[in-house]
């Protein structure tokens, strides 16, 4: 049976799980309760400090609609119940860390990520959609970062009664101005430019709200004691300059993606995707992967699509995990 996770009294930032699962997204937590609904062990590596992957950084507020048996649900709402639904598999989670070796030693892979943190895996599933995802930072006041100006707002009612401002002219900015509108006690968006790049419907909801826009402005400076109290924005082609109120600026200027490390790995790609078969197996030894990241002839890329690339990769990676372990598992009904 599954060894379950070790970690070393010595080492605490070693590691020894069956399936490390890098990437949190929506596809890495089902993979995380799938595998522990088969008795494998897991650790979960992604490079953002919050799990949901692009579903909590980019639209949490957003409705979706391609998942069975919710007619819409939101992008926070579906990544709380994966992660309510991963949490029975009790999976270990390094969060804001990322992959950046991958190598193999007899029948385990090993992981290092750039903050230290080594693992030992009998098989690895890459979950990680369109790779590493960092925010693009505000040109001041990065000091602030986790003191009041942040990259995505894991809680809406966090911040609740507080006068925030938004900072960018994309979907992103333009659905958090909204989003937040209902909790805030104002919502102020600045832009550089008069155009936004949101969709047109987002943007006339925007006009329509009672959001201060500030076009075309940029943020010049960020105050405060221990946390932010104020954002000071300039005209980007004139003399107007503004201090704002603000206890929480949310700086929405899009996110870098960047495969970075698993370009190095020697993994079968094409165009910017990993190359898997039908068992979602790549080309390295005991390697899968699922999700966005993954191109096969005839692929979708959905989040419902997802789940079940997740589930067929656990499945087919579970006797490497154990050889008395098979690939088809039964009814989850006869689990209970």
């Amino acid at each position: 049976m599954p060894c379950g996770q070790v970690e070393s009294a010595a080492d605490p930032k070693h590691h020894e799980v069956d399936l490390a699962i890098i990437g949190a997204g929506p596809a890495g937590l089902y993979a995380a309760y799938y595998a522990g609904f088969r008795g494998i062990s897991v650790a979960v590596v992604d490079s953002l400090p919050e799990p949901g992957g692009q579903v909590a950084a980019l639209y949490p507020e957003k409705d979706i609609f391609d998942i069975a048996g919710l007619p819409s649900i939101k992008g926070q709402q579906l990544v709380d119940a994966l992660m309510a639904q991963a949490a029975t598999a009790k999976p270990t989670f390094l969060l804001g860390e990322s992959a950046v070796d991958l190598t193999h030693d007899g029948d385990h892979v090993l992981i290092g990520t750039d903050a230290g943190s080594r693992l030992q895996a009998s098989a690895v599933l890459l979950t990680a959609g369109i790779g590493t995802f960092t925010p693009r930072e505000l040109p001041v006041g990065s000091e602030f970062a986790g003191r009041g100006l942040g990259y995505f707002v894991p809680r809406l009612e966090e911040l609740t009664g507080q006068d925030v401002v938004v900072v960018g002219g994309g979907d992103s900015a333009v659905d958090w101005a909204l989003a937040l509108e209902p909790y805030a006690r104002s919502v102020t968006l600045v832009h550089r430019r008069p155009q936004f790049r949101a969709h047109e419907r987002s943007v006339a909801l925007l006009l329509a709200s009672s959001v201060r826009i500030l076009t075309p402005f940029e943020v010049c400076g960020i105050a405060g004691m221990e946390t932010v109290a104020e954002v000071t924005v300039q005209e980007v082609r004139g003399e107007h300059r503004e201090v704002l109120p603000a206890q929480a600026v949310v700086a929405a200027l899009g996110f870098i993606a960047d495969l970075g490390p698993m370009e190095r790995w020697g993994l079968q790609m094409h165009r910017r995707y990993v190359t898997v078969d039908r068992s979602m197996r790549t080309n390295l030894p005991r390697v899968f992967a699922a999700g966005d990241i993954t191109d096969y002839e005839g692929k979708v890329r959905l989040i419902s699509v997802g789940f079940g690339e997740a589930a067929a990769a656990v499945n087919n990676l579970a006797p490497l995990v154990n050889p008395a372990f098979g690939t088809v598992p039964g009814h989850s009904s006869d689990a209970a």
